[in-house]
């Protein structure tokens, strides 16, 4: 049995038949052959590429299709994986020295630390390292976006990747009003041993009742359009002849009562993503500001430990 599917029953081994289940349908679409070969991300045609962390494919097409972007809802795309730490592993750590050489990586997911090995890259911002809100309890989208402009215009690399949080839980729009308590994008559930410790995330809101989906589904969007507004900026502050906005994985909201975005699973709500193909032009009207002394091509490695552990939980990873 993989290790996911023992996390997920030791986290669900207390919450009933609804648990149960949920770890069944797990299984099952853990092990059932695959359903759709993966599209291909690092070897398609691209100059820049923006991942929208747990992006679903339908809640890009509903937000793009009835707001005012300069791109429009794309086509949909067919992701290696249903978790960051698979899609980093299939994208990048099955790629050559070569052609992730020829690649600029502007990160604000915690997993680069743990993943992948981010020398490889011919440039890398882990800008979550240094920019992270612990009041959110994730990293907002404007320091990815001016670290984003400044490698576009500073690094010689032939592709730009720039790996948003959003729309992955917890929220960054307004005040904290959802209650995701930080720890919104919980792949696997609080265990009932440590209720009480921590808040409930907002999936395990949605497994008890506590929420409703579509009350959960505008939070989602809500968080889309926040980090939208800053990939607006960014493709009009870098050139790019052709720009990829895509998902590493989505996110299940109770389909074959799965929740969240669990390893390994081969579910449509997990592997189809958005596959939005447009341009960038920099029209140098933005201006980003200098990189501040803490910031750098991976010179945040210094960062312990049990800071990468906490930014991690608060995104509701369990380490």
């Amino acid at each position: 049995m993989s290790s996911s599917l023992i996390t997920a029953g030791r986290s669900l081994r207390h919450a009933g038949f609804d648990a149960v289940r949920e770890f069944v349908y797990r299984t099952y679409f853990s092990v059932r052959p695959e359903t759709a070969s993966p599209d291909p991300v690092l070897d398609a045609d691209w100059d820049l590429l923006v991942v929208l962390d747990a992006c679903r494919a339908d809640v890009f097409a509903d937000v793009v299709g009835s707001g005012d972007y300069p791109f429009g809802v794309g086509g949909t795309a067919t992701s290696p994986a249903s978790s960051s730490t698979e899609w980093l592993e299939s994208v990048f750590g099955a790629a050559s020295d070569d052609a992730l050489a020829e690649v600029s990586y502007v990160t604000g997911n915690p997993y680069s630390s743990r993943t992948i090995d981010t020398d490889r890259f011919g440039a890398c911002e882990e800008v979550w390292r240094d920019a992270w809100d612990d009041d959110r309890g994730t990293i907002p989208p404007r320091p990815l976006t001016d670290a984003a402009i400044r490698a576009g215009r500073d690094h010689d690399t032939d592709r730009l990747v720039v790996h948003y949080m959003q729309p992955h839980f917890p929220t960054v729009f307004g005040d904290d009003e959802t209650g995701d308590g930080g720890g919104g994008g919980d792949d696997d559930g609080i265990a009932l041993a440590d209720w009480g410790d921590q808040p409930m995330s907002v999936w395990e809101q949605l497994r008890f009742g506590r929420r409703s989906v579509d009350d959960v589904w505008a939070d989602y969007e809500r968080n889309l359009e926040a980090v939208l507004a800053d990939v607006e900026l960014l493709l009009s502050n870098v050139d790019a002849e052709t720009a990829v906005l895509t998902g590493d994985h989505g996110n299940a909201f109770g389909e074959h009562h799965i929740y969240g975005h669990p390893a390994g699973v081969d579910l449509p709500a997990l592997r189809e993503v958005p596959w939005c193909e447009t341009t960038a032009s920099d029209t140098g009207a933005y201006d980003p500001g200098a990189r501040s002394s803490d910031d750098g091509e991976s010179e945040g490695a210094s960062t312990d430990e049990t800071t990468v552990d906490d930014r991690l939980e608060s995104l509701g990873y369990k380490v």
